[in-house]
């Protein structure tokens, strides 16, 4: 769950454009081949054999000393139809296989629902215990950490689908699942979400793009939100994964790339239908995951077992062959299983899946193995330097990219999956091979800088905690979201005059980053530069916001949270100039070396009020709206052009750093910065930040571009500045020979007010 926060600027852009560029593919960074690879090695789950006569559960606990699984016609109101015991063997895997036919005579004549209840040294087996009742019981936690309890039914890690969520519109007491003396012996088994047993899902979502991810412009939106308003798509569709499908045509008209939805794992949000204009313990977003297989049925028109994963495939097959990429945003820093909280007097946690099956295995703890390790503020850390709890990210990574289709993943609060220790502390390293970061690149290859076959990684490069802020200090193979870049262009557009920002620091982000990406091998693509992203203001928002607005009525709120370190500001309450603002923060996006990020609804400006954390609010004012005014439509136009000049123009998205040397002979520097003037910035210029236009010419005869030059013009005060324009290469004459054009003068204007406080 993106942690709540914001950081903003303000500027302004005047782009001469002369010409453009081309590619230049310099030697790869190359990734070692899988050396341990565990994809699904253990085959664990719930798996019907090659006939579908049998049914194998196998699953994962280090400590437990007896495993059950009970089977369900209904997945709930009742009790299990049948429970079998589990055999554990020399690995830790607990496991039997049953008839089919066997659980027809038990009652299940159609789907299987199923779910697993574990012992272990904290609650040893008794014969005496029957559901409900505390016999064998010693402690809701021992030493180790260990907190079984065979009264609560326990998910499958592995579950391909799940019945429902733990809350559910008619049950929604939170403390049917909990621990502690109140509630150790409430028995979940009737109101647990169930695992669903699956025929094998064959994959069916079309050809995958091999676009580099260079090329691509990403458009960053709630699934259920893209159509949940949108009266194009028939009103069943509204919201679900086939809706989204059909917005494949809009979005490539849009010129994107690559969608990228928030989470889509299954998550608790059954319970926003109870009260939809309640806000309470409504999540919206999604970044509390229940499960890291299942897609979300909430978002399926045919919610029928086995309905989510075929619609899923359906919609990714729908973006393919429009040529569009479907990346999904993952949380493996964390789950939805509840983190502690007090009751009756006492500390106690949920058990509801990992936690009930091997909690030292699955969570990072305090050192004393009593509590959870909270290293993001979102509820306790996932054990992601644990090998067990690895290979569980590894399956369900690849599971979404082999048989749903997904084309990469972002990962929030990625820095926990660099955590080199499991309990009592945190440690980031880049560079050991036994992290989970490192362990999902060395499994699944990254897509190279050329496109190609292999995954687009990208990370979310902080989370809260100390030692988790790593922007610049991820792994080779990785991109990282840009929070450099998005504060300091936030900065220089909405706090110029009084927070410094100096030319040298707007040329490293307009550059791509090379102080950020250049010193361990990778390139200015790995930058994911973004002004906006769910979390914080919208596009919109940033520039008619001067600070939150979170405790607003619903639609609009109420929402907790929120950064108060906006960066932001409301241009005097102009709107022609908070339209212009947005333009230039826009035109930034399309202009900058790197992987461009915007957020959906930015092409029509969409604003919500200023509310900064709206993680809760499944309304018509976070949906994406569908009927713009006409600024909005003007300002849709604008972009789609910016994203056409982009893509038209290689030389804007370079493979590697761009260099000041003429690398082809033809007089001119493959990136050349000038003042105003039309000299050389000298040190004195580029440190000082009462300096506030620049230029830069990118040569477009090294990159295979369609123009020979492109030269942008930044004016980021009030004033009009004369810019003088340096030569854009070498013309043909009747002999061939280059001739220098001669410098022209063009004044620009800043269309926003600077502003002074």
């Amino acid at each position: 769950m993106s942690v709540p926060r914001a950081r903003r600027v303000r500027a302004t852009l005047a782009a001469l454009l002369c010409a453009a560029l081309t590619v230049v593919a310099a030697p790869l960074v190359t990734t070692p081949p899988p050396a341990t690879a565990a994809i699904d090695a253990r085959t664990l789950g719930a798996r019907y054999d090659g006939t579908g006569s049998r049914i194998t559960f196998r699953v994962y606990s280090s400590a437990a000393t007896r495993m059950t699984v009970n089977v369900y016609a209904t997945p709930t109101g009742t009790a299990e139809n049948a429970s079998y015991l589990l055999t554990r063997d020399a690995s830790g895997v607990f496991s039997t296989t049953v008839d089919v036919a066997a659980l027809r005579a038990a009652g299940i004549s159609g789907t299987v629902y199923y779910g697993y209840r574990a012992w272990g040294p904290n609650w040893p087996y008794s014969s005496s215990w029957t559901k409900g009742s505390s016999a064998g019981f010693v402690a809701d936690v021992d030493a180790a950490g260990n907190r079984f309890n065979p009264n609560k039914l326990l998910l499958d890690p592995y579950a391909r689908e799940i019945s429902h969520d733990p809350l559910r519109p008619g049950m929604t007491t939170t403390t049917t699942y909990a621990s502690g003396p109140a509630y150790r012996t409430i028995d979940s088994g009737p109101h647990a979400a169930k695992g669903i047993v699956l025929a094998a899902t064959t994959p069916a979502f079309g050809s995958k793009p091999t676009r580099a991810l260079k090329d691509d412009l990403v458009y960053e939106v709630h699934l259920r939100g893209l159509t949940r308003n949108d009266p194009a798509v028939p009103a069943a569709y509204r919201g679900t994964y086939r809706g989204a499908g059909m917005k494949a045509a809009y979005l490539a008209s849009l010129g994107v790339t690559a969608v990228e939805f928030l989470p889509l794992q299954e998550t608790q949000n059954d319970t926003i239908d109870v009260d939809p204009t309640g806000t309470a313990g409504d999540n919206y977003w999604g970044y509390m995951t229940l499960n890291y297989f299942a897609p979300d049925r909430r978002y399926a028109y045919d919610r029928s077992p086995g309905g989510p994963t075929r619609e899923f495939q359906q919609m990714v097959k729908a973006f393919h062959d429009a040529g569009i990429k479907v990346l999904v945003d993952v949380v493996y820093n964390h789950t939805g299983e509840g983190g502690v909280y007090s009751a009756g007097g006492s500390n106690v946690y949920d058990i509801v899946s990992w936690r009930g099956l091997d909690n030292p295995t699955y969570y990072s703890l305090t050192a004393d193995r009593q509590y959870s390790w909270d290293n993001t503020g979102v509820g306790g850390n996932y054990n992601t330097y644990n090998t067990v709890a690895q290979d569980l990210i590894i399956d369900s990574l690849a599971y979404w990219k082999n048989t749903l289709g997904v084309d990469g993943f972002r990962h929030d609060l990625a820095s926990v999956l660099g955590n080199t220790c499991q309990h009592g502390c945190f440690s980031y390293s880049r560079t050991d091979p036994n992290t989970a970061l490192n362990r999902i690149t060395r499994e699944m290859p990254p897509r190279a800088a050329g496109g190609g076959a292999g995954v687009d990684w990208i990370a979310e490069p902080w989370a809260l905690g100390d030692g988790t802020y790593q922007v610049g200090n991820f792994p080779a193979g990785w991109s990282e979201w840009n929070g450099q870049y998005r504060d300091t262009l936030r900065r220089d557009q909405n706090k110029l005059g009084v927070t410094p920002v100096t030319p040298g620091q707007l040329a490293d982000r307009f550059a791509g980053s090379s102080d950020l990406y250049g010193d361990d091998g990778r390139r200015p693509w790995n930058s994911v530069n973004f002004m906006v992203a769910h979390d914080g203001f919208t596009l919109a928002d940033l520039y008619a916001c001067n600070s939150k607005n979170n405790t607003q009525p619903w639609p609009y709120g109420p929402s907790d949270g929120g950064t108060d370190d906006n960066i932001s500001w409301d241009h005097g309450g102009i709107a022609a100039d908070q339209r212009r603002a947005a333009r230039n923060g826009h035109a930034f996006l399309m202009l900058s070396a790197g992987t461009p990020m915007i957020t959906g609804g930015d092409e029509v400006l969409r604003g919500i009020r200023c509310n900064n954390n709206p993680y809760n609010l499944d309304s018509s004012a976070n949906w994406l709206g569908w009927s713009p005014t006409t600024d909005q439509t003007t300002f849709r136009t604008f972009a789609s052009r910016l994203a056409a000049f982009r893509h038209a123009h290689p030389a804007l998205r370079p493979v590697n750093f761009y260099s000041a040397a003429d690398t082809n002979g033809n007089g001119l520097a493959q990136l050349a910065w000038f003042t105003p003037a039309g000299s050389t910035p000298d040190a004195a210029y580029w440190g000082n930040a009462n300096n506030h236009a620049l230029g830069w010419r990118i040569d477009g005869t090294e990159f295979g571009d369609p123009a020979s030059a492109i030269y942008v013009g930044y004016n980021g005060w009030s004033g009009d500045v004369n810019f003088t324009l340096p030569s854009p290469g070498p013309e043909s004459s009747g002999t061939g020979s280059p001739t220098p054009r001669a410098g022209r003068r063009e004044p620009t204007r800043s269309p926003c007010p600077g502003r002074r406080r």
